[in-house]
């Protein structure tokens, strides 16, 4: 090592040691020294692109684990060693002969393979690498986080296309990964960094926005803070009340979302009233004093509260949120917590305590999730299918006899079928949510009580796999869709031929056959430029396969006229209707129905079955 370097290196151990000494005992002091030790001669020899020596690195990783996450003594030995491996001639066996087994694993689980094929990608068969511990000891995963943390601080040394691959990575797996394990500290500056540089001009921008928007509602807020204050004091509350500015990539994200500029985004910010930590059993009557003191002052805005004490989140974060109207005539953003649910967004899941029994149950969830995917689909949808159940943000939503049911944001009325069981999602049919009847494409929202009806005949729609959320309802429908008979040529989308019409095909430029009915004027312009790709084709009916036809009815209106007609498709050809759209005008009515067939022959013996009721004077297909 560079002499001009060892005072730096020096110095910034020693801040390690210096705050982990109050947590460790002497004992584990001596091991932890020894790690850092061996690390820094493993790396004696390596640069980081910045010119430092390489063991800054490992000594910075160390500090996130052990101080900023608060993790154990193994963790933050493993951190000093978690490059060795991969870096270094050093094997995994002299580590263990070194530090013992549980250290030996932990930087098993962070040292990237190394193979001459790999199963996915390198990236993909990393992130399987690192998932699969999580089966096991989720010590080794925060780690990786650790390491990704300081990698993404010091990312400015990269070249463009190295900070889009890590940047990509980041926002992608890691903090999603964090939000889920209750490190929100970790998940914020994970997607800040993201943003930075991925869109490094948007970036700058909008923190230029920010900034401003600070500075002009300084004063308001200050009044705002001051007045809480006052109220508190008078109660005899002991707490810190701030402002919190929320996360650029977090509002960027909401703008994106809603189509909306800056200047239109609402919540920018919330006040943040941390009382001291009392008894767990009490902590929600402190809540609700806090609440009572504060709404006999401001007034508050129905319907405003957020209750994540009864309900908290999957990650295990509670507060009470509330919306108070201040003094300048706005709604203000209220987040009622006690210091020990405030730790638990630093501290996450080994740190959090009782907070942690949400995550503890995710956990359970996603080990299973995570052991049946890997059986399943271990193809590059792998990360794909585990990544949805890192939904950055959850809703609980209640059956109705009142057991909670947490599902992911955006999550539909079917997601929660397949939750409660998968032979409801399978034969659900629809839903009622708050006792309203609704489709099972409904997204839920928080609170919601849903009941799903189900129906042995129903069948899922293929498109639904698409729409819903959850693995478990994705799995399900992929599956199912999979199992369909494959339909072997593409419709024209202009004049949607369906089978028993006489109809022209043409071979495609990947063997793949495009169908037209025979008066089709892409299939005539088609025919006149590209002839020899005209191949014939047979195109039958599937049992399996219905297509969505719309018929056009006139007459002369009389009483009963609806009721005939849906009966004849209904009950007579059992044929499901997609919609009915009707007008009389002087007793002369217009009907168009939207309903699916078989066949051409099936849609004819349709209007062969219309035209014979009383009254009917003119059917036709409409083209779609």
């Amino acid at each position: 090592m560079e002499e001009k370097y060892v005072p730096l290196v020096d110095t910034r151990a020693e801040e390690v040691f210096d705050a982990l000494s109050s947590r460790f005992d002497e004992a584990e002091m001596r091991r932890v020294r020894s790690a850092y030790e061996f690390a820094r001669m493993a790396h004696s020899k390596q640069r980081r692109k910045t010119g430092e020596p390489y063991i800054v690195h490992p000594i910075a990783v160390a500090r996130i684990a052990g101080v900023e996450l608060g993790l154990d003594a193994n963790v933050v030995i493993a951190a000093f060693l978690h490059d060795v491996v991969e870096d270094t001639p050093y094997t995994l066996e002299d580590i263990r002969e070194r530090f013992g087994d549980d250290v030996a694993s932990l930087v098993r689980v962070v040292t990237k393979p190394n193979k001459d094929k790999y199963e996915m990608s390198k990236q993909l068969d990393n992130f399987k690498q690192m998932l699969n511990a999580m089966q096991g000891d989720i010590r080794g995963i925060l780690i990786k986080l650790a390491d990704r943390l300081h990698n993404m601080r010091t990312l400015q040394s990269m070249r463009t296309d190295k900070q889009m691959k890590i940047a990509g990575e980041t926002d992608y797996f890691y903090a999603p990964l964090a939000n889920r394990l209750g490190y929100y500290e970790v998940k914020t500056e994970l997607e800040n960094l993201s943003f930075r540089y991925r869109c490094p001009h948007e970036y700058e921008a909008f923190m230029r926005l920010l900034k401003n928007d600070a500075r002009i509602m300084k004063r308001r807020m200050d009044e705002f803070v001051a007045k809480v204050e006052e109220v508190l004091r008078n109660g005899g509350v002991k707490a810190r009340v701030l402002v919190v500015q929320r996360e650029p990539y977090s509002l960027w994200r909401k703008m994106k979302k809603h189509g909306v500029d800056f200047h239109h985004l609402k919540n920018k910010h919330f006040t943040e009233i941390i009382f001291e930590d009392t008894e767990v059993d009490k902590e929600k009557a402190e809540v609700l004093r806090i609440y009572s003191l504060l709404t006999d002052v401001f007034r508050e805005k129905p319907g405003g509260i957020s209750n994540y004490i009864d309900s908290p989140k999957e990650n295990g974060y509670r507060s009470f949120h509330v919306k108070l109207l201040s003094d300048a005539g706005v709604w203000e953003e209220v987040h009622i917590s006690s210091e020990r649910m405030a730790r638990a967004s630093q501290y996450g899941f080994l740190g959090a305590g009782e907070e942690s029994y949400g995550v503890h149950k995710w956990l359970e969830k996603f080990r299973s999730n995570l052991n049946d995917i890997s059986h399943s689909n271990p193809g590059a949808d792998f990360i794909e299918n585990v990544v949805t159940s890192f939904y950055n943000d959850d809703i609980m939503v209640f059956t109705p006899n009142g057991k909670p049911v947490i599902l992911p944001q955006r999550a539909k009325a079917l997601d929660f079928a397949f939750e409660i069981h998968s032979k409801i999602g399978q034969f659900a049919k629809y839903a009622r949510v708050n006792g309203q009847l609704v489709s099972l494409m409904t997204e839920l929202k928080r609170g919601d009580v849903v009941e799903i009806f189900t129906d042995e005949q129903a069948l899922p729609k293929a498109e639904w796999a698409e729409k819903v959320v959850t693995y478990k309802a994705k799995r399900w429908l992929r599956n199912y869709v999979a199992r369909l008979p494959k339909v072997r040529y593409d419709r024209c989308p202009q004049c949607n031929p369906i089978p028993g019409e006489e109809v022209i095909g043409f071979m495609g430029p990947y063997n793949q056959i495009s169908i037209h009915k025979r008066d089709c004027p892409v299939a005539i312009r088609t025919a006149s430029k590209l002839g020899d790709s005209i191949v014939p084709v047979q195109f039958s009916e599937n049992p399996d396969i219905l297509y969505p036809v719309k018929v056009r009815i006139r007459g002369v209106d009389r009483y009963h006229m609806l009721s005939d007609l849906i009966q004849t498709i209904t009950e007579r050809m059992r044929l499901s209707i997609a919609s009915i759209t009707t007008s009389t005008v002087d007793y002369i009515f217009d009907i168009t129905i939207s309903f699916s067939v078989h066949s051409y022959d099936e849609l004819h013996e349709v209007i062969n079955e219309i035209y014979s009721i009383k009254g009917v004077d003119e059917v036709h297909q409409v083209q779609q």
